[in-house]
């Protein structure tokens, strides 16, 4: 009972005598820490009711059942590795991933490989430090023909398989290079009813989608827009399969894509799984730098809502959608059906901050503005700038001033040949000044430093293995010979040796001819042919 109670008992007592105060003080005394300590937590008014320093969530008066999707797709964000990517085409790094088809799809990851440098990824990730990138049509850099049916997929064994009759929902992040690279697409989800049919379309690069072959069903397709591009956008599609499905494959819908460029695009975080499941995932509209990035899950008219921002109510917020932006922490939202409560997994919201190095080179004289400077001296430079996303972006600015100094050119060549720089050609040994026009319209310093060297080729071996002079070989000082290519012919013109330098071990004496390949360490090449006897 409260403390008035007794008090007022006490003071309308008609007998006040010292064994009734006596009595009076010690069920005082014995109930007064229950009437504290038994105090329960209120979990959505944002007070410690109880007085243990811990309020609403963060209270274990206060648990709830954690809802979250688990993804039917293993290493749903590539994030499991076998190996660290070194370069294109290794889908095989990422745990439990397939190249479901001939093209070959590319794992990215912050430990390494970072991607194309025609078509940089959008960072940060959505999830971790581990992306997928594919492309839908090609064009070969070697004669610029474009490839529509060069089409990329990856695919996966599912840990479940989708059971007909029942919803899910595939929710996944998809990013864009930039409008022209990476146009608005169909992407499209395929499912098989055995993994034994990945990958499909093995030694046929022109395949082009899973369903060309009969083992493969679409599940669904969804149109995703990049916008102005360079920017991650996440999106969903619902299905209720018809069979069961063991795999699936993801990536571009199947019509020919006759493009004059290459298209590429980039996945990560996909969530695959029962579509109740997605009840209480929390989602992000607008980029997370934007003054209206606002977070909400699916409506349901049967529940009650209530927000949280770092385990504590906001006040008022007991909708499926916030009413504003409260800035960084991490969210979670409780519902009340009625028969539980349920919690969603914990949202950090992260305002990311974005690390730009820039080059730039300027003609000597020139003035570069950085930010509110004007700079025209050589080094680096640092500024934050606001990105088309409203994030602080800090650029390093290299800067290069073409023309304050030479730039030395150190080159050797072979005594009687010439170097031809420029439009100018050189035979003498010497320190050449010489004053270009750079692409940027500068004059452009540069010292040439040009020295001769010789190249010695027998004309006599004795491969007797006697530790001298048992191979044939061509020689220069300070190795400035990179490969050989040789060739070894009888006097009848029979090719008797072809590699980098002969034995002459099992020949027979006389005289043969050769014909050598040479690269040299400056960037050229000269064939030389004459004639070397074998003594026995």
């Amino acid at each position: 009972m409260p403390f008035p109670y007794y008090l007022g008992r006490f003071v309308r007592s008609r007998k006040v005598t010292v064994k009734t105060i006596t009595y009076y003080i010690i069920h005082l005394l014995f109930f007064f820490p229950i009437l504290v300590i038994g105090q329960v937590e209120i979990c959505d008014n944002g007070i410690d009711d109880d007085n243990d320093m811990l309020v609403d969530l963060n209270d274990d008066d206060c648990a709830c059942e954690v809802i979250e999707p688990i993804s039917l797709i293993p290493n749903p964000s590539f994030e499991d590795m076998n190996c660290c990517p070194r370069e294109r085409s290794q889908l095989d790094c990422a745990s439990m991933w397939i190249q479901a088809s001939e093209p070959t799809t590319d794992y990215i990851h912050l430990c390494d490989w970072l991607g194309w440098d025609d078509f940089p990824p959008p960072r940060p990730f959505p999830d971790g430090e581990g992306i997928m990138g594919f492309r839908d049509g090609r064009v070969r850099s070697n004669n610029n023909e474009p490839e529509p049916y060069w089409k990329e997929y990856a695919g996966a064994c599912l840990t479940s398989p989708l059971i007909a009759g029942e919803t899910y929902r595939f929710q996944f992040d998809v990013g864009f290079v930039d409008p022209d690279k990476s146009p608005p697409i169909d992407i499209t989800f395929f499912g098989t009813t055995d993994c034994q049919y990945l990958p499909f379309g093995l030694g046929n690069i022109a395949f082009g989608c899973p369903t060309n072959s009969p083992n493969w069903d679409n599940l669904g397709d969804v149109r995703v827009s990049g916008g102005l591009g360079n920017r991650w956008v996440n999106t969903f599609l619902e299905i209720t399969p018809d069979k069961n499905y063991y795999a699936i494959a993801i990536g571009p819908d199947c019509a020919p894509v006759p493009t004059p460029i290459s298209l590429y695009y980039f996945f990560d975080n996909l969530l695959l799984a029962d579509f109740e499941s997605f009840n209480l995932q929390i989602s992000e509209s607008q980029h997370p730098c934007s003054n209206d990035y606002i977070l909400s899950v699916p409506f349901n008219p049967e529940f009650e809502y209530q927000w949280f921002l770092e385990g504590i109510a906001l006040q008022g917020e007991i909708f499926s959608e916030l009413s504003q932006n409260y800035g960084e922490g991490i969210y979670q939202v409780r519902i009340d059906d009625g028969y539980s409560c349920r919690v969603s997994k914990t949202f950090e919201y992260i305002i990311p901050v974005i690390d730009m190095p820039a080059n730039v080179a300027i003609c000597d004289g020139d003035v570069y503005e950085f930010g509110d400077l004007r700079i025209s001296e050589e080094g680096m430079y640092l500024d934050t700038f606001k990105s088309i996303d409203n994030c602080d972006s800090i650029v390093a600015l290299n800067l290069t001033v073409i023309g304050a100094k030479y730039d030395t050119l150190e080159v050797s060549i072979l005594k009687g040949e010439s170097f031809d720089y420029e439009g100018n050609s050189f035979t003498e040994e010497g320190n050449y000044p010489l004053t270009l026009i750079s692409s940027l319209g500068c004059d452009s310093l540069v010292l040439l430093k040009l020295s001769h060297f010789n190249i010695y080729i027998p004309n006599v071996f004795s491969p007797n293995r006697d530790g001298q002079n048992d191979v044939f070989r061509p020689y220069a000082q300070d190795a400035r010979i990179e490969t050989v290519e040789m060739s070894i012919y009888d006097r009848w013109g029979n090719l008797v040796f072809k590699g980098t330098e002969w034995d002459g071990y099992k020949a027979d004496g006389g005289v043969y001819t050769y014909v050598l390949n040479i690269n040299f360490a400056f960037d050229k090449s000269k064939v030389f042919v004459g004639t070397v006897t074998v003594i026995k």
